[in-house]
């Protein structure tokens, strides 16, 4: 492949790192003497030719910065094979020999389709606080999630204290638990309940219950919102049909996308570097229809395919040392 401009975009939700991981993949691209075009609003932006020229300087000082330069945007007309042909005119156009793709299981999906229809060779970095793609142990911006979601715990922890409340802290999650898995152990919540595990309400009241009343004190129950009884308000609902707990006084707390904003950790900076430098080191190498992802410290290229639609299982132990250490 005859590989002389590059084009750099980043689509779905957005993940604290992006920027970093835009940086390392413009100034990898220049460094091997390549042209640079960012792609703006993710797929959106590809199809309308929304596209700028980058150099050095276009991503300086954005390391630390959260969210996305590039803006990110979900479309619905690149899920149709009209609107990926219209992108694949638009990057002919514009020059484009390969794309970085940064995002989740949609974005690589997308990527996937499009690899395959208009042979536009294509190389992704995992971007999602979710954690949930398959080819790495760790994504971009989980890390900052993760922490975040954390600091609230901690705090919330502070009040539910002061009144013997009990918490039911939601955090992000739409289909896995990792967030509210590591939250668990990291904020000594007495119960976490995730999308991969079924709710036993019964088995809830009685640990809530066993721990409030028989022995005076505050709980915190970390909640992912794909919890398959529907979140932290209809755990509240079901818990509240048993008289007793007209005994305790339970708050309600969604987390929400304060998740998903802020300077992006130590961790997930190096990590967002890395991902994008080796990102364009693929495509320089004739790698094509992969994810650069890190396991066991190592890079790692995993068919794209394979990371949309391969599940990445939450490490069960964790949820076993959870019950044990609460």
């Amino acid at each position: 492949m005859d590989l002389q401009r590059i084009g750099v975009f980043t689509s779905g939700g957005d993940s604290p790192g992006m920027n970093a991981c835009i940086r390392a993949a413009v100034r990898r691209a220049l460094a091997e003497g390549l042209e640079v075009v960012g792609i703006k609003r993710g797929y959106a932006g590809m199809i309308d030719g929304d596209f700028v020229e980058m150099d050095r300087q276009s991503v300086s000082n954005i390391l630390q910065q959260g969210g996305t330069i590039l803006k990110s945007a979900r479309s619905d007309r690149f899920r149709t094979p009209e609107g990926r042909a219209e992108a694949a005119v638009q990057l002919r156009e514009a020059g484009v020999d390969a794309l970085v793709a940064i995002g989740g299981d949609g974005t690589l999906q997308g990527a996937t389709h499009l690899a395959a229809e208009h042979q536009i060779a294509v190389v992704g970095c995992p971007g999602t606080i979710d954690n949930d793609l398959f080819g790495t142990d760790e994504t971009i911006g989980f890390d900052t999630a993760l922490n975040t979601a954390l600091d609230s715990i901690d705090k919330i922890r502070d009040t539910a204290d002061a009144h013997d409340r009990l918490f039911l802290v939601e955090v992000m999650g739409r289909d896995t638990g990792f967030i509210a898995l590591a939250c668990g152990i990291g904020g000594g919540a007495e119960l976490v309940l995730i999308p991969e595990m079924m709710t036993d309400v019964v088995a809830i009241k009685d640990r809530i219950l066993s721990l409030m009343v028989s022995q005076s004190r505050s709980s915190i129950v970390v909640v992912a919102e794909g919890d398959e009884l529907g979140g932290a308000h209809i755990i509240r609902q079901a818990l509240a049909q048993d008289p007793a707990f007209d005994r305790i006084d339970t708050r309600v707390s969604v987390l929400g996308h304060i998740q998903r904003g802020g300077s992006p950790t130590a961790r997930d900076r190096v990590l967002a570097s890395r991902l994008g430098a080796a990102a364009v080191e693929a495509l320089v190498e004739g790698h094509d229809g992969v994810m650069v992802g890190i396991v066991n410290n190592d890079l790692r290229l995993t068919p794209m395919r394979n990371v949309w639609s391969r599940k990445k299982d939450v490490d069960y132990d964790l949820l076993q040392l959870t019950e044990l250490l609460s």
